[in-house]
């Protein structure tokens, strides 16, 4: 027979369960809309995975894996510098083992590498303040980009150039530094880099459909890398793995990297204070404080802390962001290297609603279709982008030109938000129409509209 209190209890989970069944229902709901509307069935587009308390809550995909097969939820993509977040980690494994010292100067490890008397140390290129310069950044990048080169080859490549920086005085982010960190994990373990990761990390984590992909290995569920070329998508130029390594050749699913994000965050790789020490153990040698850790990187959306990283590469886009109060995780894989896109805007929105943090609606009004469709049309702006503004169904919408639409919300009838927290102010004088951009940061443009 059930108490009083038994029952009492029964009736409270029960409402929570509710609840909660309300939340996810409305998460689905408004990032099935937004995946719809911005990446179309025919097009490149995306794989999407949230995660709470290390559970899958919404997981799901738009857009073509190649010209005949549409993506799903097992299509496996380039991951690019998310990569990073793997070869660091690879790095502190090594530390807690007693193979290394972060400290370590790296000639311990590559003792013909020039430094020039410089101490270049691990920690300096986990973090990106070697001042080595970047070999993406050098003009001969392309001649090289498309061959298969050993690690040591491609260490050749640029070793020699002159150093940007004195060790630990400045933050630029430096792909060069990542390479190196592969090679010393091949001196050290004595294995290849590929065969680390999948020994230490892939097959203990069970990730099945995570990859360092050799030139000529074929894998059931890859999707194909689009860029695009005179408003039309074209296949993505090679990249040789070989040649980006241990910066950016992993590719993954979502699932396979909601993975590799709870193992961070249950201590199954590493300790808890090495995770931290990862995340927030940077800063110069005059004591600035900067975002980027060890492969990973400090931020924040609308107040809520974020440990994420990004990762671009021919013909693919991806962001990882976790929200560590939340126990929030989201994933944006994207198979197209179109910049207008802006994956990593679109991750941060779905992080946004995800915590229930999307854009406040307290100020908002709700205005007449007809006083909307006063500023229809296509806006020139100083900055040569082009926003097209368009009304349907009582909503008004904001594109820029090559990237997915924003519904923004009225303020008054010539002001309005968008969910980043950007806004626009419309003014007509003259029978001539502008508006000012002003982004979250605070930047501003103008823009006409045009004839």
């Amino acid at each position: 027979m059930i108490n009083k209190f038994q029952k009492t209890t029964i009736i409270l989970l029960h409402f929570i369960l509710i609840i909660g069944c309300q939340s996810k229902a409305d998460l689905t709901s408004k990032v099935d809309g937004l995946l719809s509307f911005n990446f179309p069935e025919n097009k490149p587009g995306v794989s999407i995975l949230i995660a709470k308390n290390k559970e899958i809550i919404y997981k799901n995909s738009s857009g073509i894996a190649n010209l005949k097969t549409p993506l799903n939820v097992n299509s496996v993509f380039k991951i690019g510098s998310i990569t990073k977040q793997f070869t660091a980690v690879s790095i502190l494994m090594l530390e807690e083992k007693g193979k290394l010292n972060l400290r370590d100067d790296i000639k311990k490890y590559i003792p013909d590498y020039p430094t020039n008397g410089k101490n270049i140390t691990i920690h300096n290129l986990l973090n990106h303040t070697s001042g080595i310069k970047d070999y993406s950044s050098m003009d001969n990048f392309n001649e090289f980009s498309k061959k298969e080169l050993t690690p040591k080859e491609l260490i050749d490549i640029f070793k020699n150039e002159p150093s940007d920086f004195e060790p630990g005085t400045q933050f630029k982010y430096n792909n060069s530094g990542y390479i190196l960190l592969g090679y010393i994990i091949e001196k050290i373990t004595k294995a290849s880099y590929a065969d680390f990761i999948d020994k230490n990390i892939f097959k203990p984590l069970n990730m099945t459909l995570s990859y360092y992909k050799n030139r000529n290995e074929i894998i059931a569920e890859e999707v194909n890398g689009y860029s695009i070329e005179n408003k039309k998508i074209i296949d993505a130029e090679y990249l040789s793995p070989d040649f980006i390594y241990a910066a950016g050749a992993l590719m993954s699913t979502t699932e396979d990297l909601l993975k590799w994000q709870n193992a961070l965050t249950t201590d199954k790789l590493i300790k808890k204070t090495t995770f931290e020490k990862a995340v927030n153990g940077s800063t110069l040698s005059d004591g600035t404080k900067i975002n980027y850790g060890y492969g990973l990187i400090s931020g924040d959306i609308k107040g809520s802390k974020t440990v994420e990283h990004s990762g671009q590469i021919f013909g693919f886009n991806s962001t990882a962001i976790y929200l560590p109060k939340e126990d929030t995780y989201v994933v944006v894989l994207g198979n197209s290297d179109n910049p207008d896109l802006n994956v990593g805007g679109f991750a941060r929105k779905i992080a946004t609603i995800a915590i229930g943090k999307d854009a406040n609606t307290k100020n908002t009004i709700t205005l007449q279709e007809d006083e909307l469709k006063k500023w229809v049309g296509e806006y020139k702006f100083d900055d040569d982008v082009i926003r097209t503004i368009t009304v349907s169904n009582g909503k008004i919408f904001s594109q820029r030109e090559g990237a997915y639409k924003n519904e923004i919300l009225a303020t008054s009838i010539n002001n309005f938000l968008f969910p980043s927290g950007s806004t626009y102010t419309f003014d007509e004088k003259d029978g001539e129409i502008k508006v000012l951009f002003t982004s979250s940061s605070g930047n501003t443009v103008f823009g006409k509209k045009m004839d």
